[in-house]
């Protein structure tokens, strides 16, 4: 229950950074133009609100809506999601959205999705400034991966370390390093000290996501931090530092074999090989009822060195920025796999989204989250379709091409027809996230 609110809380304070960012941007080039915004909301409130208040002087009504599903700025004199036909039946006044030119509505529509990718650039910025750019070289991992059974499928063995893919060099595992052994055609491994070449399959990809799985893991080697008073391991004399290679005469290269073979074993003593100084020795470790010996265990950036470069202020922004087209190319990319029936399959909801971040809290993680969350909800919004910003801004181009507006009954019912859309997919994703709850 804790890991759930943890996860909880940290979606929702980054959806609302986001959506009071978005909102923000259409705000501020409203009232730059001097457009009047008559409410600015954090979440939807129909039929009523958490909280509101209007200061002394102001047009403009702020409140927080009970359905967090996003956000919302009313703008005078606009068809948009409040459906106001009331105000759109009466004359046009000088401080309405309909009113100004199109140049003027355009930079309104635009500039939600246009502070969200601001946003997304600087805080990449800011994470590559506080903790700099870390990451695990694949050569350094000398236990090498481990790999899911569709990798299996394709001819990647447990210890395989990756090094090219069709002669691009690979540096660490990363969702670049996937896409490129995806969409190879060749892929040059280490397996055993020698260099092997794997032929990939037609669609791997999709094959991955069909399965929902991840291609590879980290091997982590199973080294000793600390043997833990009153259990087998301290009893064994077991101590820091010694690197476990084998239960009962099986190997364990990586973490999760040895805790499979300790949970074959509950409550017997097993036989385990490990290494100390340099020398192999063996010791008859007692397994308690619930598959444990009493250590904790090296992470594995403790075992293997990473590669760590920091930057300073001002250098740190392009470093950001790339960062930050780079995962927006990616993620235009990874698109294609939507339209297809694994795609859409693997489609979730909030549970979904939720569920990407840590189960602890942790700074680093919550904002790189946050600005991956701010270039999807910049994308996804400039798309054109009715009831986003994007469909604003198609409505907006074919003004300035034809040079007269569209008729306002067919935006009525394109708007009415852009939100049926999007709450049909907001209900298909999330009812998949309730189906793989109820049947995983």
């Amino acid at each position: 229950m804790e890991t759930f609110l943890i996860k909880a809380l940290q979606l929702i304070l980054s959806l609302s950074i986001l959506v009071i960012v978005h909102e923000f941007g259409h705000f501020i080039f409203a009232r730059i133009y001097k457009v009047r915004v008559e409410k600015f909301y954090l979440f939807f409130n129909p039929w009523f609100s958490l909280f509101k208040f209007k200061p002394k002087n102001s047009e403009t009504e702020y409140g927080i809506g009970w359905l967090p599903l996003g956000g919302y700025v009313k703008i005078a004199g606009m068809i948009d999601e409040s459906m106001d036909k009331e105000q759109l039946a009466q004359p046009e006044q000088e401080w309405e959205f309909r009113s100004k030119p199109a140049g003027q509505r355009l930079m309104i529509m635009i500039a939600g999705v246009l502070f969200n990718f601001i946003l997304a650039l600087f805080i990449y910025s800011m994470i590559t400034f506080t903790w700099g750019e870390s990451y695990l070289p694949l050569k350094n991992a000398k236990a090498g991966l481990s790999f899911s059974e569709t990798a299996h499928k394709a001819g990647f063995e447990d210890g395989d370390i990756p090094i090219k893919a069709d002669g691009k060099e690979l540096t660490t595992l990363s969702g670049d390093m996937i896409r490129n052994i995806a969409e190879a055609k060749n892929v040059e491994v280490i397996r055993n000290g020698k260099t092997e070449t794997i032929t990939m399959p037609d669609e791997f990809m999709l094959k991955l996501i069909g399965a929902n799985e991840k291609f590879a893991s980290f091997r982590n080697p199973v080294v000793v931090k600390e043997a833990i008073k009153g259990n087998g391991a301290i009893e064994a004399g077991l101590q820091s530092g010694d690197s476990l290679t084998a239960i009962n005469g099986k190997a364990i290269p990586d973490i999760p074999i040895m805790l499979d073979l300790l949970n074959q074993n509950k409550g017997k003593n097993v036989n385990i090989t490990f290494y100390r100084d340099g020398q192999e020795q063996n010791a008859s470790v007692a397994v308690d009822k619930n598959g444990k010996i009493g250590i904790s265990l090296t992470p594995i950036y403790e075992i293997y060195p990473l590669v760590t470069k920091h930057f300073g202020f001002w250098e740190s922004f392009p470093v950001g920025i790339s960062k930050g087209f780079s995962t927006l190319k990616s993620y235009v990319s990874d698109l294609k796999y939507i339209f297809t029936k694994e795609g859409a399959n693997s489609l979730g909801g909030f549970g979904t989204i939720g569920s990407i971040f840590p189960s602890v809290w942790n700074w680093q993680a919550f904002w790189e989250m946050t600005a991956f969350l701010s270039i999807i909800l910049a994308f996804m919004n400039i798309l054109p379709i009715p009831a986003l910003d994007g469909g604003h801004v198609l409505f907006l181009l074919y003004e300035v091409i034809a040079r007269r507006k569209p008729n306002e009954k067919f935006m009525e019912y394109a708007q009415i027809t852009g939100m049926a859309l999007l709450f049909g997919l907001l209900i298909y994703a999330n009812g998949n996230d309730l189906f793989r709850f109820i049947f995983k």
